[in-house]
């Protein structure tokens, strides 16, 4: 099969390979002659379009053509412009909405994972003890402490870089050409853990705290309150400088509001009460030891697969994203909410389009209500400084045949399966409902992630088509490709291929089920991520001014 049709309203065909100009492709009965080189993953129309005509993928509008089109014809950013159908309140109605699509979860119905329990009833898949600055000015006793700790506590690698660099440093000294230097690719090594029960710990450096509005500051609190409380957390250390907008009073009373059980080592350090730099970091460093002694006493329990809490993200998408990783991904949102799991939709920004379908699927009209008014909100403040949401496509978005943001989102939105939607959230909300629920974030790729995580996503499944390094401190990033070519062109990053599905070795379902096997090992500390192996810590606060 060179050509797919994605819904039977399309009137577009995606290319699943190369097609030369000339070229002949058969779709309902018809042949279609081509006009232009299509290359994979790229669009072109079944019928003649003119200038002003709608161009429907996944069922949806997603954009107009600006010229006339004849079918067989490449369309991209010279001939399709963005468009989305309008949406509001009117497209809910009460008990309409019929789950039609319900998988099959007999392979998983109570299966478990080995995790860590906690005292408001979570639970984790990793146990981290995690360093947080309440502010910026903190960062360089945040890095004193990383650069202390890790290697003497088995956390940090033999560092092949750094030898590599004392090579080229000492071949320059030499006189020696730089490209005779080999760089000998070793596999670091950690050391023996010191507390082999304690998987790390991680230091959420930042950039805010102070010097902005009380809005951002709160809202700063309220996400590193999402990660003191978070499953995957054994323990906290709090560095604090004393005088900032982020006050780690702030920080507790959210903390108490998420966790109003936790018993978690809560360690604060506040460097104005201190004489000096050197007097804190001992102090910091004797408590930090003496937590790792206590958190090292627990040890993974078998949990239900109902206490998964998944979130979905896709970066450096491509046009096979919508048609194979996201799908699959969307089949494991759909069968941890017939499990009553819980399942994370995010991205404001790449659900452009789809408001229809994700506001008729919404449990009740609270639901539709504040997610009509998180989005229009969300795109007014974009378009007040001359963006909007029909500017998120990335270059490589766009070179791999995401032309439009309504085709990105189309695609994007996939990741959510059909389950009925349980709850709408705001940025760093904590989840309350078993389900899927939307969660505003950015479609900022790490910013997202570390939105989800502060929300309380224990696993993360991230769908890319070009590949991505990134990762997460606290929650383990599930990297899924779109295609085999990407999968093993970057074996270092991908974790798992779902190229398998536009080859036609694998259906949708099948792709999700041994995805959810993954999930399943990840969970319980069999299986480590390539992020987590590459200590891809890639953490971002979101300033809610507006980042697309």
């Amino acid at each position: 099969m060179t050509t797919l049709q994605l819904d039977p309203r399309d009137n577009v065909l995606v290319a699943l390979t190369d097609l030369a100009a000339g070229d002949t492709v058969q779709h309902g009965g018809q042949s279609i002659a081509l006009r232009t080189e299509v290359n994979a993953k790229h669009k072109f129309p079944i019928q003649d379009l003119k200038a002003g005509d709608k161009v429907t993928m996944y069922g949806v509008l997603v954009g107009t053509v600006s010229e006339d089109v004849p079918a067989g014809t490449l369309l991209h950013t010279h001939n399709l412009h963005h468009a989305a159908d309008p949406f509001g309140i009117d497209l809910y109605e009460e008990g309409s909405f019929e789950w039609s699509t319900k998988p099959d979860v007999s392979a998983f119905e109570g299966r478990t994972f080995q995790g860590f329990h906690r005292e408001d009833g979570s639970v984790g898949t990793a146990n981290y003890w995690l360093v947080i600055p309440m502010v910026f000015c903190e960062n360089r006793n945040l890095r004193m402490l990383q650069n202390a700790l890790l290697k003497p506590l088995g956390y940090g690698k033999s560092e092949k870089y750094e030898d590599f660099a004392e090579r080229l440093a000492a071949a320059e000294a030499a006189g020696q050409a730089l490209a005779e230097v080999s760089f000998e690719s070793e596999e670091s090594v950690l050391a023996q853990r010191l507390f082999p029960n304690v998987d790390g710990i991680k230091f959420l450096a930042h950039s805010m705290g102070c010097g902005s509005d009380r809005g951002d500051s709160d809202s700063l609190c309220r996400l590193l309150a999402g990660y003191a409380t978070h499953p995957n957390v054994a323990g906290v250390t709090v560095l604090s400088l004393g005088c900032q907008h982020a006050q780690v009073s702030i920080l507790k009373e959210e903390m108490q509001k998420r966790c109003p059980s936790f018993n978690r080592p809560l360690q604060v350090f506040e460097q104005q009460a201190y004489p000096s730099e050197e007097v804190l970091l001992e102090d910091a460093m004797r408590q930090i030891f003496a937590g790792l002694t206590q958190v090292n006493r627990q040890t993974r329990e078998e949990a239900p697969i109902t206490k998964l809490s998944v979130g979905m993200e896709c970066g450096g998408s491509d046009g096979f994203s919508g048609i194979s990783a996201n799908p699959a991904i969307g089949h494991v949102t759909d069968v941890l909410s017939m499990l009553n799991g819980r399942a994370v939709l995010s991205e404001f920004p790449e659900l452009c389009g789809v408001e229809a379908d994700l506001i008729r699927r919404c449990q009740t009209q609270v639901e539709a209500k504040r997610f009509i008014q998180i989005m229009e909100d969300y795109n007014a403040r974009a378009e007040a400084i001359g963006s909007g949401f029909s500017m998120n496509p990335s270059p490589g978005n766009i070179t791999d045949g995401l032309i439009t943001d309504a085709i990105k989102s189309a695609g994007a939105a996939k990741k959510g399966g059909t389950a009925p939607v349980v709850d709408v959230l705001d940025y760093t909300e904590p989840l309350r409902r078993d389900g899927l629920s939307l969660v505003c974030t950015p479609g900022n790729d790490v910013e997202s992630t570390t939105a989800m995580t502060g929300s309380g996503c224990n696993v993360i499944l991230f769908s890319t088509g070009l590949g991505t390094p990134t990762g997460n401190p606290i929650c383990p990033v599930i990297k899924v490709a779109s295609n085999t070519t990407t999968a093993e062109r970057h074996p270092d990053l991908i974790d798992y291929n779902a190229g398998t599905v536009i080859e036609g070795k694998e259906s949708i379902q099948e792709a999700g089920n041994r995805l959810l096997e993954m999930i399943l090992e990840v969970a319980s500390g069999n299986h480590t991520t390539k992020a987590v192996g590459l200590g891809q810590d890639d953490f971002i606060p979101w300033r809610r001014g507006v980042s697309l």
